[in-house]
């Protein structure tokens, strides 16, 4: 009996879904692409503006467990704004980046993953590769969250003249979220002067079939839903959620 009840709810509630999926699907697809320099001239010049780049590295692009290829999809357009933004006199770049001790708990859920010293917990050497990569600020984090023990609230606190912070990089729905509401938490609780920009094209997260997952005993990863769900949710909270950031 109690299977057949848990059947008809995931009937009603799938059918329930139906007209939200549909919003959500057109919101995604509809999302304002913004001029990078109309955010510099809104923040009061590039030296006011900041990218906040999170988990760009080899772990999750092209090496190891976690590897992804849709966040590999989005090198180019990460390449391509951090080299339109320093074009536009744009020199704040923090590198928020997984360095795990060989004990770290997060391997319970990932796995191990970029352990400190490693080859995975190294930037990806498209971003290094750039003639700039020396104004590169690297953040070591340990969790998820990058204002937990970490050095970036110090960062932040030596750019305090920041009213514009854009934030690209992976996952969606895991780090991204994470610094974009920690982000915006703190200009809200602390009643700063500055906004958070996400462009949609610059994050992604990671796909893991429900079919694999079962075979795997693992949780199942739908990234085509968990990518514009937290960009819609960032978008709730008051954070600006663009297509991308162009000329």
């Amino acid at each position: 009996m109690r299977g057949c009840a848990v059947e008809q709810n995931t009937t009603e509630f799938i059918a329930g879904r139906e007209t939200f999926l549909a919003f959500l699907n057109e919101w995604a697809f509809d999302l304002p692409c913004e001029k990078l320099s109309s955010v510099v001239h809104d923040a009061g010049g590039p030296e006011n503006v900041a990218i906040v780049c999170t988990d760009m590295t080899n772990a999750f692009v092209s090496t190891g467990r976690l590897a992804s290829a849709r966040v590999a999809a989005v090198v180019p357009y990460i390449v391509h704004l951090f080299t339109l933004a320093y074009s536009l006199g744009i020199r704040s770049f923090a590198l928020t980046q997984d360095a795990h001790p060989a004990d770290s708990p997060q391997f319970v859920a990932y796995g191990p993953h970029s352990m400190v010293g490693s080859e995975e917990a190294e930037t990806i050497p498209e971003l290094m590769a750039l003639p700039f990569s020396d104004r590169f600020d690297v953040i070591p984090k340990q969790n998820l969250n990058p204002g937990i023990d970490t050095g970036f609230p110090v960062w932040l606190a030596e750019h305090r003249n920041v009213r514009r912070f854009i934030v690209v990089g992976d996952c969606t729905d895991l780090c991204v979220y994470q610094i974009a509401m920690f982000l915006k938490l703190r200009a809200d609780q602390y009643k700063m002067d500055y906004s958070v920009i996400v462009p949609a094209n610059c994050v992604d997260t990671f796909e893991t079939e429900y079919n694999v997952a079962r075979e795997l005993s693992i949780l199942p990863h739908d990234a085509d839903l968990l990518h514009p769900l937290f960009l819609y949710h960032m978008a709730l909270n008051g954070i600006r959620v663009a297509s991308g950031l162009v000329e």
